[in-house]
Formats: C-alpha cells, sequence, structure tokens
C-alpha cells in the first residue's frame, strides 16, 4: 500500500454536508490527510459552529468559516467580534471596503483573518448583468474589488484561480491571502461553478490556498481523492 502523504495547510476540505454528525464521519475518513476545513452558511443551522469547535478543539484542524457577511457596518463588526470568540482562522466577508473595514474592527485582538469576496466564482457576466453590476469583463471587476478591499484592510481575498496571477500582481496583494475555490482535479464535474482551475494550475497563479469540496467528499474514497490532490500539489 502507498504511504498516504502528510495533510498540507493549502488543501482546505469544504464541509458542504447536510450536519455536524456528517461532517464528523468525513473528517474521521479523511483523517490525518486533511489539516484545514472550511464551514459554509449551509451548515450553519446543522450545527456548523460546534462543528467548528469539535475540529478545531478536539482534533486540532484549522477552520474557515465562509459566512460571505454583507450588512451595515456596527452590524457586520457585532458579527465578527461573536464570531471571533470562536478561535477561527478565516472568516469571509462581502469585498464592499465597508464591511472589511468592519469586520478589520470585529476581529481586533485576534488572530482571526478576514477575507473579502469578490466575485462568486458560480458568476459569469451574464449573472453581473442581471444583478445590474456595471459593465466590465469579469477579471477587471474581481481584480478592482480585491485591490479596494485590500486597501481597506483585508488579510485576503476569495477569488477564482483563472484571476489569482492577476490579483497576486497587485502591489496591494504582497503579504494577502489569496484562497481559491472553484478547484477541479482534471476531469472531476465543475457542479455550479463556471471559472475553475486545476489545484496545480490555482496554485502557480498565485493561490495560497485551494477550497474543494464535492470532488472530495462524494467520492467513493474521500480520503483517496484527498491524496490524488496532495499529490498534484506536491511538488508545487
Amino acid at each position: 500500500m502507498t504511504d498516504l502523504l502528510p495533510a498540507d495547510d493549502r488543501l482546505i476540505v469544504a464541509m458542504d454536508v447536510p450536519n455536524a454528525l456528517a461532517g464528523l464521519e468525513l473528517a474521521k475518513q479523511l483523517g490525518d490527510s486533511v489539516s484545514f476545513y472550511k464551514i459554509g452558511l449551509g451548515m450553519l443551522t446543522g450545527g456548523g459552529l460546534a462543528l467548528a469547535n469539535e475540529l478545531k478543539g478536539e482534533q486540532g484542524k484549522k477552520i474557515f468559516l465562509d459566512m460571505k457577511l454583507f450588512d451595515i457596518g456596527a452590524t457586520v463588526e457585532a458579527a465578527v467580534r461573536g464570531l471571533s470568540r470562536y478561535d477561527l482562522d478565516l472568516l469571509t466577508v462581502h469585498g464592499d471596503p465597508h464591511v472589511v473595514t468592519a469586520a478589520k474592527q470585529g476581529a481586533a485582538g485576534k488572530d482571526l483573518k478576514i477575507l473579502a469576496v469578490t466575485i462568486l466564482t458560480s458568476l459569469d457576466r451574464a449573472d453581473l448583468d442581471a444583478a445590474l453590476i456595471r459593465d466590465g469583463a469579469v477579471a477587471d471587476l474581481v481584480v478592482e474589488r480585491a485591490g479596494r478591499a485590500f486597501l481597506a484592510g483585508a488579510d485576503g481575498v476569495i477569488a477564482s484561480p483563472r484571476e489569482a496571477a492577476l490579483i497576486r500582481a497587485l502591489p496591494e496583494a504582497a503579504g494577502k491571502l489569496i484562497v481559491t475555490p472553484g478547484v477541479r482535479p482534471a476531469g472531476a464535474a465543475l457542479g455550479d461553478q463556471k471559472r475553475v482551475e486545476t489545484p496545480a494550475a490555482a496554485l502557480q497563479a498565485g493561490a495560497d490556498h485551494l477550497v474543494v469540496g464535492r470532488p472530495i467528499w462524494q467520492a467513493a474514497d474521500p480520503q483517496a481523492a484527498a491524496q490524488a490532490i496532495l499529490r498534484e500539489i506536491a511538488g508545487i
């Protein structure tokens, strides 16, 4: 049997499963192959914060809470201050400068890093038109939003791997994180993602972390699927 590669913090597994019990079962299946998990909005009513506590406190995993917060500044600040008590590692908010600034104020004194969402990787230009978002290529808008979020204090951004290199080239991106969903191993189904790349391509483009969900948790053998990605990124 081939020796298992150790966990690599560059791989974040999205726990897009129905509830905390399913999440704990997935973590058991993945074992030491995964050290970083994303818990999203869909898990919130299924015990997501309890799962975060269990994975962080009892299993020593890192936690990315993907809430994509958006509201007036005072509300965002209060929400982040409350969430920061959970000893999380990463938290998403929408990339509007006032939201980012408020989130950073809410996380003051904590190690929690605030990531700004630029444009969701499930959206394309037609979706932006339907939402009355101003004209322009998606990549250009992503880069502009990323730059503004960095200036507002964001510790990093969420962006498609197709825009990672453009964001990494920004002077404001020095020392900042780029976290990329929309990552699919070669041959994997795209699902609802429209702007995707392979794990190796995303890292080569400047991403620091890759978020992978369905290709791992829907696999017949989740640990084997995670190991295949670890092998792909081992040389990057």
